[in-house]
C-alpha cells in the first residue's frame, strides 16, 4: 500500500505542526532565538505560506500524517517526520518516493546537523565542497548530491 500522496489543503495544519515541533527540538538549541521560534513560528503563518505551494509537498499517511516532503524540481526542500516517530522508517520511505518518483539530486542541509546528514548519505547522497549561508545566522548549509 502507497502510504505517500500528494498534500490536500486540509494537511496543511498538521505539515505546519510536523515542521514546528521539529524546528523547535532540534534547530532552537542551535540558535536560541525565542522571537523567531516562538513568535513567527506559527502554525497559521506556515499553513498560509504552503498553501501557495500545495503542489511541492507530499505526505506519508498511514490515517494519520506522519511526515511530509518538499520536492522543487529535482531538490529536497523539507523533510521532515513526527519527533516521536523518527525510528519507523517514514524519512527513509518519504526519501525512497522522492528519489524514485521525482528524481531528486539534491539538497541543502545544516552543517551542524550530522544525524541528517548521515541519513541522506545512507540514501546514495554526498556532501559537495558548496556551502551557503543560513540566512541570519553564522551557520552554513551544505550541497548533498546523488
Amino acid at each position: 500500500m502507497n502510504r505517500i500522496r500528494s498534500a490536500a489543503k486540509d494537511d496543511l495544519c498538521r505539515i505546519s505542526e510536523i515542521e514546528i515541533f521539529n524546528y523547535r527540538l532540534y534547530f532552537y538549541p542551535l540558535f536560541k532565538s525565542d522571537e523567531f521560534y516562538f513568535r513567527q513560528l506559527q502554525v497559521t503563518a506556515l499553513m498560509k505560506e504552503y498553501e501557495k505551494e500545495l503542489s511541492d509537498l507530499y505526505v506519508y499517511d498511514d490515517g494519520v500524517i506522519k511526515g511530509f516532503i518538499k520536492i522543487k524540481d529535482d531538490e529536497i526542500v523539507k523533510l521532515f517526520v513526527e519527533p516521536v516517530l523518527h525510528d519507523l522508517k517514514i524519512g527513509s520511505a518519504l526519501l525512497e518516493y522522492a528519489i524514485n518518483e521525482h528524481d531528486v539530486k539534491r539538497l541543502w542541509a545544516l552543517e551542524k546537523n550530522k544525524k541528517a546528514i548521515a541519513f541522506y548519505e545512507k540514501h546514495g547522497f554526498k556532501v559537495s565542497e558548496e556551502k551557503k549561508p543560513e540566512e541570519g545566522t553564522d551557520e552554513y548549509l551544505v550541497l548533498l548530491t546523488r
